[in-house]
């Protein structure tokens, strides 16, 4: 049985042992479960969510982002708390991105201590500072974010090799208000994108279809395609991981929270990923439940 086999078996066993019963012991009579498995920190292994979506989704739901998300979530939560909040999180979001999928080298780099002794060096690892990223802005949620993406790796990459391109997208909806797909009505972008790693920073995966209009944007350039590809949200649902997934198997995604909380009690008690055709986590307008509202509006002051 494999490491990611074991967690597994291992979360399941949790989840039977902690599962919610009434006063009497009796689950015919236990109430709604108020807290997902997916937001408990026995279902978190060496900092990432249990879950069985496959390789190349990581929720880093621990209790801390948890906090900062529920307070960035909250109804009375207004500028400039907002922007201080979507801020801090991208910051620590964008800093485990880049150490763990971004190239590494070997340096030699002395330090202020080499005035006193020769071994006052560093001899380490560092980001390998010639990678090229192109951070990508989706309009009006992504704008914030992107910029504090773009910050961060300029200071551990060369800034020759960092570029940020604007897409400004709106979604797409039919007559009863479904959302039906996304388009891109304007972009400022820097031209090819082969061999470099594409970063999509972009608060809410919902549905997946910015994303994956995004993407195909840019896989439809001349120059190549891109090395890899990352979307990096705060919430994602089951159905943005499913959607994107099921057309772009490679994009890698990151966030700090998987939202399924339209999804029958009983598949709130089990891993994530395990029924994904039962989890839900969006209502009848494709908007995030428990989620955080419409961010892009939220950020902006602009309710429209």
């Amino acid at each position: 049985m494999s490491g990611a086999d074991l967690r597994l078996a291992a979360a399941d066993s949790e989840v039977r042992m902690s599962g919610i019963h009434g006063s009497e012991g009796n689950p015919a009579q236990a109430p709604r479960r108020s807290v997902d498995v997916g937001y408990r920190a026995e279902a978190l292994h060496d900092g990432e969510l249990v879950h069985r979506y496959g390789d190349g989704v990581h929720i880093l739901a621990d209790a801390y982002h948890l906090s900062l998300l529920a307070k960035l979530s909250a109804e009375d939560t207004v500028q400039p708390a907002v922007n201080h909040l979507v801020t801090v999180l991208y910051r620590d979001l964008v800093a485990r991105v880049l150490s763990r999928e971004l190239p590494q080298i070997e340096v030699h780099t002395p330090t202020r201590m080499i005035a006193h002794t020769p071994e006052g060096v560093y001899r380490g690892v560092v980001v390998d500072p010639e990678t090229q990223v192109v951070c990508v802005d989706i309009a009006r949620a992504g704008m914030l974010p992107a910029q504090v993406c773009f910050d961060a790796l300029n200071h551990v990459l060369d800034p020759r090799r960092v570029r940020q391109d604007h897409l400004i997208m709106n979604r797409v909806t039919d007559a009863m208000g479904q959302v039906v797909g996304a388009r891109i009505f304007g972009e400022k972008t820097g031209g090819e994108v082969g061999g470099r790693i594409l970063m999509f920073p972009d608060p809410m995966g919902a549905t997946g279809g910015s994303l994956l209009k995004a993407i195909a944007f840019y896989k439809n350039l001349p120059g190549g395609l891109p090395k890899k590809v990352i979307a990096m949200n705060l919430i994602v649902t089951p159905e943005f991981i499913r959607n994107v997934r099921a057309i772009e198997p490679d994009v890698v995604i990151y966030a700090f929270r998987l939202d399924r909380g339209l999804s029958d009690d009983d598949i709130l008690d089990t891993v994530p990923g395990t029924f994904p055709e039962r989890e839900v986590g969006l209502n009848d307008h494709q908007y995030i439940v428990p989620g955080a509202g419409g961010l892009g509006e939220v950020i902006n002051n602009v309710y429209v």
